[in-house]
């Protein structure tokens, strides 16, 4: 590995650089010049202080940036390799999410944008099992600069996350407690879904019932549930929880209010059929705003969250690194639906 040791000779008069940015510069400038290989075994933290008189740490921080970058990886007592010569790279981000809905595809769209090209993001979905979770926890370990997580709601996630460090996780979408060193950019549902209901109570009493449709075993958020069994006690609303939409069933003077969206193209299907108006014989208020539900029988009420913002919010994160504790209340759009 003498490229190396004769790279950072060449760089110890350039002062714009301090000691682990030289590091980087002579192991990057040697796979561009083609004289380190993907698969080439880099000298072992000893050899490198030895050779060039850099502390300990400030090795093991070049290696672990490269590694960030995906260019360079480290296996269990065998050492430090090159893993790839893409050494445009600036950061590999491991992106988790529950599944690609709609929303979720807004989230990712716009984050990849204000990344840029320079950004390596791969995109990985648990569907709200835990196995596959710890699954995908195990795999990504220590193999990506950055981590953006949609957690599970778990007591055994929260042990999980902490095993990442902290200037290397972003928690988006759900909250769940960490120490303060962590961030995260989640929502509240509860008390802004209860809120927004508040608001929308003339519209929600035009109707003789409001049915909520909420699947125990899924990943809706526990706090609609709750907001909606609020309000229907607090103002004494004519309101039912349903586990799923069954076909057919649709009725007059009924407001329906969604969180997964099968069930509702399925009702929009069945209004369609029997020739009931959106809006005026039946309403349908929905959670998760996107583009489809923007046109869709000339629009859907939400309540939702502007996931393009919390992208933004994201990357802006991941480029800068300042801690960020951020929770985001849920707003109401309002269509034709209601």
């Amino acid at each position: 590995m003498n490229i190396i040791f004769d790279n950072i000779n060449k760089l110890q008069n350039a002062r714009h650089l301090n000691k682990h940015e030289k590091l980087i510069h002579a192991i990057t400038s040697a796979i561009e010049s083609k004289e380190l290989k993907k698969g080439d075994k880099l000298p072992s933290i000893n050899k490198m202080v030895a050779e060039v008189g850099y502390a300990r740490k400030t090795i093991v921080k070049a290696y672990e940036e490269l590694k960030g970058r995906g260019i360079v990886e480290s296996k269990n007592f065998k050492g430090y390799y090159i893993a790839d010569v893409k050494t445009g790279v600036k950061l590999r981000v491991a992106l988790v999410l529950y599944a690609f809905h709609e929303f979720q595809q807004d989230f990712y769209n716009t984050f990849r944008e204000e990344m840029g090209s320079n950004y390596v993001i791969n995109v990985f979905f648990h569907h709200n099992n835990l196995d596959v979770f710890k699954d995908i926890l195990t795999r990504i370990s220590g193999r990506y600069g950055m981590y953006v997580i949609a957690p599970i709601v778990h007591p055994e996630v929260k042990q999980l996350l902490k095993n990442i460090p902290p200037e290397k996780l972003l928690v988006i979408d759900r909250y769940i407690s960490l120490p303060n060193e962590y961030s995260y950019i989640a929502q509240e549902f509860e008390n802004s879904t209860y809120e927004q209901l508040v608001g929308l109570l003339p519209r929600i009493r035009k109707y003789d019932k409001f049915i909520l449709f909420f699947k125990e075993d899924s990943d809706y958020p526990i706090g609609i549930l709750h907001a909606f069994n609020r309000i229907i006690k607090d103002f004494n609303i004519n309101g039912f929880v349903e586990n799923h939409y069954i076909k057919n069933s649709i009725e007059k003077d009924t407001l329906y209010f969604f969180i997964g969206d099968s069930n509702l193209w399925k009702l929009l299907s069945d209004s369609t059929q029997k020739n009931l108006l959106i809006g005026k014989d039946f309403g349908v208020l929905a959670h998760n705003d996107n583009a489809i539900k923007e046109i869709i029988f000339g629009g859907i009420t939400t309540i939702s969250v502007d996931f393009k913002k919390m992208a933004q919010a994201s990357a802006k994160f991941i480029k800068h690194k300042d801690i960020i504790h951020n929770i985001i209340p849920s707003e109401l759009i309002q269509r034709n639906s209601l």
